[in-house]
């Protein structure tokens, strides 16, 4: 086995994920506490300690996962993901790299890159936005058609939610959340007895029925995740790693008895 090839088999061991996980952790674990100035006032030094190990510990890997994959490493988006997260914290803190100190707790992000679960909600989110873009371009055009007949209908009545077509927005966007709706529709209703039609409409539009279909496009796009995986033998991708390593020592050892074989003459 070549140099490369044990590299690679290092990085990909369990147990070798199992260590970076816990470096996620304790470095996530630091980063908020450097929150609290009493902790940083006390042990800011070991704080400052523990942050330089764990992003020598994440560079360390991301060379050695390079050098055991070579160029195959850009081609996973995930390799690529962990490098940006990473490179990030790389420049100095200091002067005009200031606000990369705020961006260092995006390395904990990367437990979405080191755990098979995280790895396929993503995935299964980012499979979905095409069919989550048309709703969301439904959820907009509703929200303009709304408010501009509440603009209309309400703007004298309740100026401080529907005096233009900005506070209309914002308004119904709300409404659309749930936040203190019936605050909004009781101080309307005051005036105009009949606009709990306008707002009863809306609600089961917006949230009892285009929200919803967010929920089910993003659901169905897991379904499929997850029985694609299935059918490509596996949940995650230990098992296809098992297989690959088997099958690399096969052909070790028919290379060895080809070596090995004496040479027969007719």
């Amino acid at each position: 086995m070549s140099t490369r090839e044990r590299v690679r088999t290092l990085v990909d061991a369990p147990i070798f994920q199992h260590v970076i996980i816990a470096v996620i952790l304790i470095n996530a674990a630091t980063l908020g506490c450097e929150t609290a100035p009493a902790l940083v006032a006390t042990y800011g030094w070991l704080l400052h300690a523990v942050d330089r190990t764990a992003l020598a510990m994440f560079a360390l890997e991301l060379v050695a996962r390079c050098y055991g994959y070579g160029w195959r490493f850009f081609r996973d988006p995930w390799n690529c993901f962990d490098a940006i997260v990473v490179g990030i914290a790389l420049p100095p803190t200091t002067g005009a790299f200031g606000v990369l100190r705020a961006l260092r707790i995006l390395r904990t992000l990367r437990l979405i890159s080191v755990i098979p679960s995280m790895r396929r909600v993503v995935s299964a989110l980012l499979a979905a936005v095409p069919g989550m873009a048309s709703i969301g371009a439904l959820l907009v055009l509703i929200l303009y058609v709304g408010a501009v007949i509440a603009t209309k209908l309400f703007s004298t009545i309740a100026p401080e939610y529907f005096g233009d077509f900005g506070n209309s927005l914002f308004t119904l966007f709300q409404v659309m959340t749930g936040e203190a709706w019936s605050e909004v529709a009781r101080a309307v209703m005051a005036e105009e007895p009949l606009a709990w039609i306008f707002f009863i409409g809306y609600i089961a539009i917006t949230t009892f029925t285009v929200l919803n279909l967010f929920i089910a496009v993003a659901v169905s796009a897991m379904e499929s995740q997850v029985s694609r995986e299935r059918e490509s033998g596996g949940d995650d991708g230990e098992n296809v790693r098992q297989l690959l390593a088997e099958i690399r020592e096969l052909r070790a050892e028919v290379r060895n008895l080809r070596v090995g074989e004496p040479v027969r003459h007719a």
